[in-house]
């Protein structure tokens, strides 16, 4: 069974060359062939210049097809995984219509495994496992109130004015300030169509606690369910968000200003000229260390007593193995290969997985990608 990697950008390298120097049989496909003998020639020659035609021609059944190309690309990868009864497998939320393919992987007897990077990814795993570990304990009540964040950021290690730094395409940040968000804040449901809207702050419980900006992202109500948190749960906060450096608002401030006046196709152009300039002024130089923060925490009160409150935090920067952005993504998604490969994955639709083995499994893993692992027990 071979594994047909699809795309060798900065985020997928560690992940990739993990597979290979492991034994797995890897075809890499990339649209510059150069650049990804660049990455990773010194471990395999079998690179291949990205045309799916060609992919489609080399699938096998049981094969696995990983896709870290543009979003755009993963539903028909993954159809056509399906069609050669391949397997599947990215790192990007599952859309609609990845979604609408769960039967036809299922009648296949293929598995379609997404969400499985850093957030979405390591994020679902820490959630699975405070949720388990919360219904264990004697605290449990099924009518405790209960608040739950996960707040995920990829920052410069060394601050710089602009409280941010840019390892790849600022459009897509910039697109996102765009984008409107549902979270929960006391017990009511929270709709904000701008994320400066919603700028909080969250004190990490790191080793030296640190103060970081936090906003809710995208729709953050459907993981309740994917979570295990029942119907009849009261629940006061439930947010999925962005972090960041204390003072990216207020530096960010003009960008904010200028991004809710575009639309329309005029806009869309200036956004790529405010990405290019992005670009230009905060992008990563070679050897700087990037950051990774990532909170996931778990809050059970009764009579506004705490009886319960867990958080897993991690804290990760570059070094000499590279970048922890490019860590974190891709090498749980190496670990989503492995799993389908072992069969400890079973057809159809699937994101970062639920089971405790497998959870337990991974987080180990991934331990050794952070300098900074712990759960943190507030109530113990």
């Amino acid at each position: 069974m071979t594994v047909h990697w699809c795309g060798t950008g900065l985020s997928a390298i560690p992940g990739l060359r993990r597979l290979i120097e492991n034994g797995h049989p890897v075809v890499v496909w990339n649209r510059t062939v150069d650049k990804a003998r660049e990455a990773v020639g010194d471990l395999t020659q079998d690179i291949r210049a990205f045309d799916p035609d060609a992919l489609a021609a080399s699938l096998q059944a049981g094969d696995v097809v990983v896709s870290m190309l543009p979003g755009d690309w993963h539903v028909p990868l993954a159809e056509m995984a399906i069609a050669h009864k391949a397997h599947f497998v990215s790192s990007s939320y599952i859309a609609p219509e990845m979604r609408g393919l769960d039967a036809a992987a299922r009648d296949a007897g293929v598995a379609l495994v997404n969400e499985v990077g850093l957030d979405p990814g390591i994020d679902h795993l820490m959630a699975h496992w405070l949720v388990a570990d919360y219904r264990a304990s004697d605290a449990f009540a099924s009518d405790n109130h209960l608040s739950f964040i996960s707040y995920c950021g990829g920052v410069p290690k060394h601050a710089n004015p602009f409280r941010y730094k840019f390892s790849w395409s600022p459009l897509g940040v910039l697109k996102a300030l765009r984008s409107p968000s549902r979270s929960i804040r006391d017990f009511s449901e929270l709709r904000v169509d701008r994320p400066w809207d919603a700028i909080t702050s969250y004190d990490a419980p790191l080793p030296i606690p640190e103060s970081f900006e936090v906003y809710p992202n995208r729709d953050s109500l459907p993981f309740m369910a994917d979570y295990g948190f029942e119907t009849d749960w009261p629940v006061r906060e439930f947010v999925r968000g962005t972090l960041r450096l204390n003072g990216w608002a207020e530096a960010w401030a003009d960008v904010f200003a200028e991004v809710e006046t575009l639309e329309g196709p005029e806009g869309d152009m200036r956004l790529q000229e405010m990405s290019d300039q992005f670009w230009n002024d905060n992008a990563y130089n070679e050897g700087e260390p990037d950051r990774v923060i990532l909170c996931v925490g778990l809050k059970a009160e009764r009579d506004d007593i705490t009886v319960w409150h867990k958080t897993y935090v991690m804290d990760a920067w570059g070094d000499e193995r590279g970048t922890a952005m490019a860590r974190l993504v891709s090498v749980p998604v190496s670990l989503a290969v492995e799993a389908v490969l072992n069969r400890r994955i079973a057809a159809g639709l699937h994101a970062a997985p639920s089971d405790l083995a497998l959870v337990s499994d991974w987080m180990e893993e991934i331990d050794g990608l952070s300098q900074h692992l712990q759960v943190v027990d507030h109530a113990g």
